[in-house]
């Protein structure tokens, strides 16, 4: 056997199929693309959601919510949340370069604290917004809210 030799098996090759080369070819004439319409003409695309002339999906549902262009949307963090992340770090002040650091939060990110879990722990927190009962809660174990 050499190299010359070599022929890929019976039936792993197709031939292939050579379309608009006359009728000899058997894909001549209308080039398998059937007879008129749209789709045997070139440039034929369907645009997307189109359906077939039906009424289509994105129109037969109703209209439904709205989106605020004004929402401020915040990162939120419980008491229990920080009483951990003290805890965890054994920090007693939490502002948002220390949440930056250690992945919490992003740079663009506004953090507000909210009052569910524990605090046990004195703390110093500067955030963007804090809840009433988180407030009261930190201010009431000796420790300071500061807004930015």
């Amino acid at each position: 056997m050499e190299l010359h030799h070599l022929r890929p098996a019976k039936g792993a090759v197709k031939k292939r199929k050579r379309i608009a080369r006359g009728q000899g070819s058997g894909h001549g004439g209308t080039s398998t693309r059937g007879h008129k319409g749209d789709k045997s003409r070139s440039g034929h695309k369907n645009k997307r959601n189109f359906e077939g002339g039906q009424m289509p999906l994105q129109m037969r549902l109703p209209k439904v919510g709205f989106k605020n262009p004004n929402r401020v949307e915040f990162v939120v963090f419980n008491l229990g949340q920080l009483q951990h992340i003290a805890d965890k770090f054994g920090v007693t002040e939490i502002d948002l370069g220390f949440l930056n650091d250690k992945g919490y939060a992003k740079k663009a990110d506004k953090v507000k604290v909210l009052g569910n879990g524990k605090l046990g722990a004195k703390l110093s927190v500067s955030v963007h917004a804090v809840s009433e009962s988180a407030k009261a809660a930190i201010e009431g174990l000796g420790g300071t809210v500061n807004l930015v």
